[in-house]
């Protein structure tokens, strides 16, 4: 898939999957919720104030068909309720509302009672669609592991690699970005770019062709990968930007959305199911993209 109208019409055409939105009761959330529920692409768990949540429903002309709504008494109730709708298999997918990301994730995270699976590093992947380019780009990551040791990096290659699958690619190529496309033992990430190359080449990282260290530019731009005599099949058409920590992700992230004026949306992966982790500032077309690339993971999860 190559857009993200594409992303909404395989989205639409996939049996039914339950979002559980926890802090529902805020306009964008549920702008973003009666569009998905508009083009068929999933039902919902509705869960926080009963009142505020009913009240903008009617305001947005809130379709009632495929929508329950669950009362809960405050944030942290309305985040252990979503995780638990999944834990019992009441939902295939748990969302972010208006709700703080630490306080989300501290559901997210609970030992006893949440979404992890064991010691599965969790990471978070934004897909773009950048104007001028024939792909989607993904980033991860650029907001869960602050600076991820490299069996932490190649967790999160597992784990982007598994949603590249759901999103029909079935070899993603994965650009190990670093500030330089060489290996320098004085910059850490550019070995931690070769160890990933050579773990992909041994099998040890599977479903894609993994390369790097790549510059940005010669892992986005053809022109730049063959002047600086750079042959490698990832080069200058990566499908997966690999950053080497939450600085440099968090910056191309932004850089992507206000000057690229990009198209996006934004999951957490490697949990019991996919999280739509977007921003309280995003926007609903934001949102519905998140949602409809959370009901293609869960389908793709589904699968033996």
């Amino acid at each position: 898939m190559k857009t993200f109208d594409e992303v909404l019409e395989k989205a639409g055409s996939k049996s039914p999957i339950t979002v559980a939105v926890a802090a529902a009761a805020d306009r964008e959330v549920l702008e973003a919720v009666s569009l998905a529920l508009q083009k068929g692409i999933a039902k919902f768990l509705l869960i926080g104030d009963e009142r505020e949540i009913g009240q903008l429903g009617e305001e947005l002309n809130l379709p009632q068909t495929g929508v329950s709504v669950i009362h809960a008494e405050n944030i942290p109730d309305a985040c252990s309720r979503a995780v638990a709708a999944v834990n019992k298999r009441e939902a295939d997918v748990v969302m972010k509302g208006m709700v703080q990301t630490a306080d989300f994730l501290r559901a997210i995270l609970n030992k006893e009672n949440g979404l992890r699976i064991g010691k599965q590093v969790l990471s978070h992947v934004a897909v773009f669609e950048v104007p001028g380019y024939d792909r989607l780009i993904h980033v991860t990551d650029a907001a869960l592991n602050v600076a991820p040791s490299l069996p932490e990096k190649a967790q999160i290659c597992q784990n982007v690699i598994r949603f590249c699958h759901s999103l029909e690619n079935v070899e993603p190529r994965i650009g190990v970005l670093g500030a330089v496309e060489v290996v320098n033992p004085n910059m850490p990430p550019t070995l931690d770019a070769a160890a990933l190359t050579q773990m992909n080449r041994r099998g040890q990282i599977k479903g894609a062709i993994v390369d790097g260290p790549f510059a940005l530019d010669n892992a986005i731009s053809v022109e730049a990968a063959k002047h600086k005599g750079i042959e490698s099949p990832v080069a200058g058409q990566s499908d997966v930007l690999f950053v080497p920590d939450i600085e440099a992700g968090n910056i191309l992230y932004k850089s992507l959305v206000y000057f690229a004026n990009s198209k996006i949306g934004a999951l957490v992966l490697g949990a019991k199911s996919p999280i739509v982790l977007t921003s309280r500032s995003d926007s609903s077309e934001a949102k519905l993209y998140s949602i409809a690339l959370a009901v293609l993971q869960a389908d793709n999860q589904k699968r033996p």
